[in-house]
């Protein structure tokens, strides 16, 4: 079968019960996303999950700014701003030995007046098991077939696509999708990922963990704070306190030990209020337990040794894990499958060669080996370390959001940029690997981050008007969806053209290509417009030969 041929139109001469261009496994954040991604770029996709329903936990419960872009590009961006939790308004988080007690250190966080520099969105408090359901519901709006409670049990790869196995859990039926791709979503322990072979490296297990939910009355230990998060550390008790209401209802996660014998059935009811009591630093408080039967779970962190093996790929927790903290993981992965999405629309409907696919591990892989590691600097203050130990090697969530960088990949890559994954978002370099930065605009856009999305975008001067037809011809050449904007006064979008150019690393005249994903393809800092120049960078980002 070629890459841009219907699956319904195989004559392989095996009968396949059902087909699917794309199979995601794996119904959490990154999984749902990416159907939602896919879907938006016209790719009929199913979806297999084997819990029956989406998570009742709120787990990760903050989505940065970044992420939200995508979300908006998908026009999705008032939903989910629409289910954020009662603590959205919240600030804090605070590393204490009690609650009650003095702060270790507090960790900076942005606020929303520093991100309006930077992008058109803003961070958004929402908690996974309100945001999933959303995902869900709009990906079924979207056309993906989506089935719960349906466990992958072989995934068996060929040249022309991959076959998946698969148990209804609720009848106990089998069945069989022959898909072109597979995306794996499936969470940190990835069956899919093993069956696969592919390894992972990294510090492994940090810690096991219980959680359970209590009410309480936290206003005296608060004094006013309104916490995300507060981690705990002390002889008694080594955990995290998270609002769920930001009135009397809570969750806390603890740490327990089975090197030392501990075991998650040591979490009694009467062991629980003890541990909320030590927490919180009152050994009188009055405390009311909801549930304690959650199951135990653990932090990690590790990092797939390669995020594809020929047709599947590995993303969100399956390709990367992280201790919560920094409010990495759940973005990460979900920007996995925006950059994965586009890619595989170009190659199914045969506008790009099989060889873009490969971008994804160069490109991703990169940035998740980053992003652990600023998770597992912040998660050492968290277990006792100072904080001024770990600061020089620390970068801000702002600019870990908007600045990360990829050091090759599907783009033209400009000489002496060198292999740098992060840069800083305020003096954005405009290369080809980066971001392409948010521009104020006055009109139906208000941001630059607003024309992209759908296509590949030549960004160039109000006044130059000769890269018209060069856009015209390349997009012609190759078959390729490609949108102009003329952005400074007078041009399709008005804007402060030196700002325009100095975020863009232009010259008057120059232009910048942007790929669906908000990312630079290539530019020319020179004022003509060649159309072959254009096309050649199309060919070359689109791995056309």
């Amino acid at each position: 079968m070629n890459p841009g041929a219907s699956p319904d139109d195989d004559n392989t001469g095996e009968s396949m019960k059902q087909q699917a261009r794309v199979l995601v496994i794996g119904g959490g954040l990154t999984g749902l996303s990416a159907a939602v991604f896919l879907a938006h770029h016209g790719v009929r996709c199913t979806l297999i999950e084997r819990h029956p329903d989406t998570s009742t936990h709120p787990k990760a419960r903050a989505i940065n700014p970044r992420t939200m872009e995508l979300f908006r590009a998908v026009g999705m961006e008032e939903k989910v701003r629409a289910g954020r939790s009662p603590i959205s308004g919240n600030t804090d988080l605070v590393h204490v030995e009690t609650l009650a007690g003095e702060e270790r250190v507090r960790m900076p966080h942005a606020s929303p007046e520093d991100i309006g520099r930077l992008s058109p969105t803003q961070w958004t408090l929402i908690d996974q098991n309100q945001l999933e359901p959303i995902l869900r519901a709009r990906a079924e709006e979207l056309g993906v077939d989506v089935r719960f409670h349906t466990r992958a049990d072989a995934v068996e790869e060929s040249a022309d696509g991959v076959l998946v196995r698969t148990t209804d859990q609720a009848d106990g039926s089998t069945g069989e999708i022959y898909a072109q791709y597979v995306i794996a979503a499936d969470g940190s322990r990835s069956p899919v990922r093993g069956l696969l072979g592919i390894g992972d490296h990294g510090r492994g297990t940090l810690t096991n963990l219980v959680s359970f939910f209590f009410e309480a009355d936290l206003d005296e230990a608060l004094r006013g704070r309104r916490i995300i998060a507060a981690y705990v550390n002390n002889p008694e008790v080594r955990g995290t306190i998270i609002p769920l209401d930001n009135d009397r209802r809570w969750v806390i996660n603890v740490s327990f030990f089975p090197e030392q014998g501990q075991h998650a059935t040591d979490f009694t009811p009467k062991r629980c209020v003890e541990l909320v009591r030590a927490a919180v630093g009152d050994p009188g408080l009055a405390v009311k337990l909801e549930s304690v039967n959650t199951p135990a779970w653990d932090i990690s962190a590790r990092v797939a040794d390669r995020f594809a093996s020929r047709r599947v790929f590995v993303a969100g927790d399956a390709a990367h894990v992280m201790p919560p903290t920094g409010a990495f993981g759940a973005s990460t992965g979900i920007q996995d499958a925006y950059n994965l999405a586009w890619k595989l629309e170009a190659v199914l409907s045969g506008v790009a060669g099989p060889e873009l696919l490969e971008s994804y591990d160069a490109e991703r892989r990169p940035v998740a080996e980053e992003t652990v590691r600023q998770a597992m600097l912040r998660f050492a203050v968290r277990e006792g370390e100072q904080f001024q130990d770990v600061a020089e090697a620390l970068v801000d969530e702002t600019t870990m959001t908007f600045g990360y960088c990829y050091p090759r990949g599907a783009f033209v890559a400009e000489e002496g940029t060198g292999d740098a994954v992060i840069e800083n978002p305020d003096e954005p370099s405009g290369r080809p690997g980066a971001r392409a930065p948010h521009v104020a605009l006055t009109g139906p856009a208000v941001s630059t981050v607003d024309l992209f999305g759908a296509s590949f975008v030549l960004l160039v001067d109000a006044d130059a008007g000769t890269w018209t037809d060069a856009a015209v011809e390349a997009a012609r050449a190759l078959g390729v969806q490609l949108q102009m904007y003329r952005v400074g006064a007078g041009g399709d979008h008005d804007a402060d053209p030196d700002a325009f150019r100095r975020r863009y690393g232009l010259v008057a005249g120059g232009a910048a290509l942007v790929r669906p994903d908000g990312f630079i393809a290539w530019r020319t800092t020179g004022a003509g417009a060649p159309a072959d120049a254009l096309a050649d960078a199309l060919r070359s980002v689109l791995a056309r030969g």
